[in-house]
C-alpha cells in the first residue's frame, strides 16, 4: 500500500484529539489509569420514525450533519467524542486525553472543571439541536473546518427543503423535529486502550459510564438527567442557581411560559426505576433545556391539526409524554382551543371517576352542565395530574412480604410454603385486578377519548371545506 494512501487513511479515520494527546505525552499510553471522568450520552428520540421521512442517503447526510454540529461543542469545550452508534453518541471529559486535566493537579479542581463542562456541554448540545432542527447554523464558531461546513451545508440543505418546500412542509414538517436526550454523570472509571491489536479503541469502563447511559435511556425528550450525587456537586459550585436565572431570562426574552418555572420544575428530582435491570432504582435530577420548548410543541401541534388522521395521534402522544409538564400541557390546550378543538373534559373525567362522573350530571342536572362545570374548573393539566395520582395510588406495591419458612423436612416445607404463597395472592387479588384494570382500561381510554375530540375536529373540518368548496 502506498505510504501516501496509508497517512490518508490513517488521517481519515483516527480522531484526531486522541493523536495530538499521544504527541503531547510523548507516547502511546500501554497501561490504563483509573481517574474521574465525566461522560455523557446522546441519543436522538424517534430517529427510527423520522427516518422514513429520508432516503439512505439522506439519513446519512442529516446525522453526519448534526454530529458535526455536536463536536463543534466538544472542540469548544475540550471534550471528546468518544463513539458514535447509529443514532447514538458518546462524550467525556478528563484523563490524557483532555488537555485542560493533564495541565491540573489539584483532585478536587479537576472534578469541578469536568462537572462544570459536561454540564455546559450537555445544555449546548440542546441548544444546538434546536438551531439544527431550524436549519440555524449560527452555533459555527471560526474554528469550524472547511469540512464541517461542507457536512452541515449538506444536512441543513435537506432541512430546509423540509421546512420551505410547499408541496411538503404542510405534512413532513409537522412530523419531522429533530429532538434528541441526553445523559451525563461523574466518577472514577478505568480509562485506557481495549480491544485486540488491529481494532484497539481509546475507552472509558465502570459504573459511571454504565450510569450516564442509564440517565440518557430515561432522559426527558429535549432535556437532560444527570445523577443526583453529580447535580449536588452543580449545586455547590453555583452552576445550578446561575443556570435558573439564565433559563428564565432566556425564556422571558422569548416571550415564553418558562420564564415563571420554578426551581423544582426546572430540577426535577425524583428516583427513576430501569425495569430491565431488575427494578433498580437510581436518584437523579432531570433538567429542562430549551426555554422556547413550550411554544415550539405548542408551533407543532398546530401544524399536525392539518394532517389527518395521523396528526391527532402525534398530539395525543405528545400530551401522554408531557403530562408533567404544565407550560407544556397548557401551550398543547391554548392551540387546541384556538382552533377550535373541543375537548370534552367530561368523557375524560368519567373514564378515571366513573361514579364521581355519575353523580356530577345528576348534581348539575345533565351532561351538558357537568361539562361546563368541568371545563371551568379544570384544566387538561389539571386532569393530567389526577390520571398520574391515580397512577401512582394503582402502582404502590402493597402489603403480602413472604415469611421465613423454616425447614423441617421435605414435605412439609413444600406444603407450607404452598400455603403462604397462596394466601399473599388471595391477599393481592384486588390489588392486581385494579392495577390490570387501570393499565388496560383507564389509561389508554384516557387518550383515547382525548383522540377522538381532536380526530372529530380534524373531520368536521374537512366537512366544511368540502362543503364550501
Amino acid at each position: 500500500m502506498p505510504s501516501d494512501l496509508r497517512d490518508q487513511i490513517e488521517e481519515f479515520y483516527l480522531p484526531r484529539q486522541l493523536v495530538e494527546a499521544i504527541l503531547a505525552v510523548g507516547g502511546i499510553p500501554r497501561d490504563s489509569e483509573e481517574v474521574e471522568v465525566g461522560v455523557g450520552f446522546i441519543d436522538i428520540a424517534n430517529y427510527t420514525y423520522l427516518s422514513k421521512f429520508l432516503t439512505p442517503k439522506e439519513n446519512q447526510e442529516v446525522l453526519n450533519g448534526l454530529y458535526t454540529a455536536f463536536n463543534t461543542v466538544l472542540r469548544r469545550h475540550g471534550g471528546y467524542l468518544n463513539k458514535i452508534e447509529g443514532d447514538s453518541l458518546m462524550f467525556h471529559y478528563g484523563g490524557l486525553i483532555d488537555a485542560t486535566v493533564r495541565n491540573l493537579d489539584d483532585v478536587e479542581e479537576i472534578r469541578r472543571y469536568i462537572s462544570r463542562e459536561l454540564f455546559i456541554t450537555s445544555v449546548e448540545m440542546q441548544r444546538v439541536s434546536v438551531l439544527f432542527n431550524d436549519a440555524d447554523s449560527r452555533f459555527l464558531d471560526d474554528g469550524a473546518t472547511d469540512a464541517d461546513r461542507d457536512a452541515l451545508e449538506r444536512a441543513l440543505a435537506i432541512i430546509k427543503r423540509i421546512r420551505n418546500d410547499d408541496a411538503v412542509s404542510n405534512s413532513m414538517s409537522a412530523m419531522f423535529q429533530i429532538r434528541i436526550r441526553i445523559g451525563a454523570n461523574l466518577g472514577e472509571v478505568t480509562i485506557g486502550n481495549f480491544g485486540p491489536e488491529g481494532a484497539r479503541q481509546w475507552d472509558v469502563i465502570g459504573m459511571p459510564v454504565i450510569d450516564a447511559k442509564r440517565m440518557e435511556t430515561t432522559a426527558p425528550i429535549g432535556g437532560l438527567r444527570i445523577s443526583r450525587r453529580y447535580y449536588e456537586m452543580l449545586v455547590e459550585q453555583g452552576v445550578t442557581e446561575e443556570y435558573y436565572e439564565r433559563f428564565r431570562r432566556e425564556a422571558a426574552a422569548l416571550g415564553g411560559r418558562y420564564k415563571n418555572i420554578t426551581r423544582d420544575e426546572l430540577f426535577s428530582i425524583r428516583p427513576v426505576v430501569i425495569r430491565e435491570k431488575g427494578g433498580a432504582t437510581y436518584e437523579t435530577c432531570s433538567i429542562q433545556v430549551n426555554p422556547g420548548l413550550p411554544e415550539q410543541i405548542g408551533r407543532q401541534v398546530k401544524a399536525l391539526l392539518g394532517q389527518v388522521p395521523h396528526g391527532a395521534q402525534i398530539i395525543v402522544d405528545f400530551v401522554q409524554y408531557y403530562r408533567g409538564n404544565r407550560y407544556v400541557i397548557d401551550a398543547i390546550e391554548e392551540v387546541l382551543a384556538e382552533a377550535g378543538v373541543t375537548i370534552r373534559k367530561l368523557e375524560i373525567f368519567e373514564q378515571m371517576y366513573p361514579n364521581r362522573a355519575a353523580r356530577l350530571v345528576q348534581e348539575k342536572g345533565g351532561r351538558k352542565e357537568a361539562e361546563r362545570h368541568l371545563g371551568g374548573r379544570y384544566s387538561l393539566f389539571d386532569l393530567m395530574v389526577k390520571l398520574g395520582k391515580y397512577q401512582d395510588l394503582i402502582n404502590r406495591t402493597g402489603n403480602g412480604e413472604m415469611a421465613q419458612i423454616p425447614f423441617a423436612d421435605y414435605e412439609q416445607y413444600v406444603r407450607n410454603g404452598f400455603k403462604q404463597h397462596v394466601s399473599v395472592y388471595d391477599g393481592k387479588k384486588s390489588e392486581i385486578a385494579q392495577r390490570a384494570h387501570f393499565h388496560n382500561v383507564v389509561f389508554p381510554m384516557v387518550f383515547l377519548a382525548l383522540n377522538a375530540c381532536i380526530l372529530d375536529f380534524q373531520y368536521g373540518r374537512e366537512d366544511i371545506e368540502v362543503l364550501t368548496g
